[in-house]
């Protein structure tokens, strides 16, 4: 039966974090598909530059707590005695990493999907929830100073593992340093585009606080 627990689990974590949630909110609240416009993706930063900084947080918001949930499901296998305490980090990490995939490869929308961030910030943020600010800060320090999303959150995904290396944000788990590095690479992998618009000078700019001119 504990197979089964856990079988359940995972396929209830992909499918959490295979739930559209910039497709069915735009389409819901706008009439608008947001792969069809902007950059074609299917994720908060789309969102944002298509339908507006409101529709962008709430989907943002909603992709966070994709990953959230599903690596909480991990804390319920806990308490149920299903598994161990000592193998809690390992299940979080598991059942994190699948939301993340789900929100790639979506069932729902035929695998068409984001580039999981904001599901993977949701996820490190219940396994390590001070070094998830931290690195979150590292973000808006970037987007504020550069405009580019892309650039900031593969340096925000980048200071996680580096965080974890330090002193005071020592775990014990090196399997989270391996986890932060792997989930750089997958980063720097589905952001291939945008890496190379960077160097060409043509990624595009998002603009928190002021209006583009």
């Amino acid at each position: 039966m504990t197979i089964v627990y856990i079988g359940c689990a995972i396929l209830l974590a992909y499918l959490l974090g295979s739930i559209p949630s910039a497709v069915w909110y735009g389409q819901r609240m706008y009439g608008i598909d947001v792969r069809q416009y902007g950059s074609g993706n299917a994720g908060a930063t789309n969102t944002f530059r298509v339908l507006g900084k409101r529709a962008g947080i709430i989907v943002l918001l909603l992709d966070m707590l994709k990953g959230a949930a599903a690596t909480s499901l991990a804390r319920v296998l806990l308490q149920q005695d299903i598994i161990p305490a000592d193998r809690l980090v390992e299940f979080q990490l598991l059942l994190g990493i699948v939301a993340v995939a789900g929100h790639i490869f979506p069932v729902f929308t035929k695998f068409d999907g984001g580039k999981g961030v904001a599901t993977l910030s949701g996820m490190v943020l219940i396994i390590q929830p001070v070094v998830a600010l931290l690195c979150a800060l590292v973000f808006l320090i970037i987007l504020i100073s550069t405009k580019y999303v892309s650039l900031g959150s593969l340096l925000a995904a980048l200071s996680f593992p580096l965080l974890l290396l330090l002193r005071p944000f020592r775990t014990g788990e090196p399997l989270l340093v391996a986890f932060g590095f792997a989930m750089f690479v997958l980063l720097v992998v589905t952001h291939q585009k945008n890496i190379r618009r960077l160097l060409s000078g043509d990624e595009n700019r998002t603009y928190l606080f002021v209006k583009k001119d």
